[in-house]
């Protein structure tokens, strides 16, 4: 596999589209840092990281997916990567993007970790736009 990240992405998307609850994937720091912003801003309802000897070397990732309870609608509308090991996309931090002029979030990843596009603001600090969620 060249794109890990990618393939995180296309787990949640295919999970959310398959109406399941739960969505395993394997798991690497980068995807565990992912996946904890999608929860801090309230995409996922829950995640849990299971340890190594599981299937992955480095362990599993359980997502546990977001519905709104009376339309059944999921919270993550869209989830897009957008800098591909074949493109890669860096931005400055004058230029960081705004999704849905704010209601979205940008996952960024800096010198000082991965962040949102909010946090990366405050911060004064660029980076590499890893995806796009709304």
């Amino acid at each position: 596999m060249t794109d890990p990240i990618a393939d995180l992405l296309t787990r949640i998307r295919n999970g959310i589209m398959a109406r399941h609850r739960v969505v395993d994937c394997p798991a690497s720091n980068i995807k565990k840092n992912i996946v904890k912003i999608l929860f801090e801003k309230g995409y996922i309802l829950n995640y849990k990281f299971e340890e190594a000897g599981t299937g992955s070397p480095q362990g599993n990732i359980k997502i546990a997916l977001k519905y709104n309870t009376e339309t059944k609608l999921p919270a993550i509308k869209s989830i897009q990567r957008v800098s591909r090991p074949g493109l890669r996309k860096y931005v400055g931090h004058e230029d960081l993007p705004r999704v849905l002029n704010g209601l979205g979030v940008a996952v960024i990843s800096t010198s000082q970790g991965v962040m949102t596009d909010k946090e990366a603001r405050a911060k004064n600090i660029g980076g590499e736009v890893i995806c796009y969620v709304y």
